[in-house]
């Protein structure tokens, strides 16, 4: 653990902390942690510690340290990331896709940066990002261009997944090579190549 950590350790209250505020406490530590010393060097200890529970209490929850951080990422962005209901499916996805982009330039854009990347070495972190992030995000997304499609705005017959990998992709691809700004012009000029083209 890091001194700057160890000096916000928390000191023990008497008795045991309710269930909800132990679970917001860790990971609200882990997310604390992981911007100063990374997934690799961070600890179920450090966790334990900052957030004032034993460790038993984390493994209730969490099997592993990936599982937690996954979790932690997710809890801190699932309310922005959700995709609102304007009635145009290109302004849905422009919408949600200029949250996430917000997401990404920030602190968290840094820790899943750094999450992506130490799972290509570490496979429990890569399957419990794509479990507990990928994943659901995916499946809320496929669930709003079936709306659309029901709606008519989408052909029937379109690739959903491929849909999705082209616009979501790019934002990635910036994100993780850092090549050129993920600025709210780019995430527009995305959004509009893409979705001219397939709107009905």
């Amino acid at each position: 653990m890091t001194e700057s950590v160890a000096n916000r350790v928390k000191k023990r209250t008497p008795g045991r902390p309710r269930s909800e505020e132990a679970r917001a406490a860790i990971l609200a530590s882990t997310l604390e942690l992981l911007e100063e010393v990374g997934f690799v060097e961070l600890t179920i200890e450090a966790v334990a510690a900052t957030a004032a529970v034993g460790k038993a209490t984390i493994y209730r929850w969490w099997p592993n340290k990936a599982v937690l951080v996954a979790d932690a990422f997710m809890s801190s962005v699932i309310r922005e990331t959700r995709f609102p209901d304007t009635g145009s499916v290109h302004e849905d996805l422009r919408a949600q896709m200029q949250r996430l982009a917000s997401i990404f330039r920030g602190p968290r854009g840094r820790i899943l940066r750094s999450l992506i990347g130490g799972g290509q070495s570490d496979p429990e972190l890569i399957e419990a990002f794509r479990n507990r992030w990928l994943v659901p995000r995916r499946t809320e997304a496929l669930g709003i261009l079936q709306r659309a499609i029901d709606r008519g705005q989408l052909p029937a017959d379109i690739d959903r997944n491929m849909l999705l990998d082209t616009l979501y992709g790019a934002l990635y691809f910036r994100l993780l090579v850092g090549h050129g700004p993920l600025s709210s012009g780019f995430v527009d000029d995305v959004c509009d190549a893409v979705m001219d083209g397939v709107v009905v």
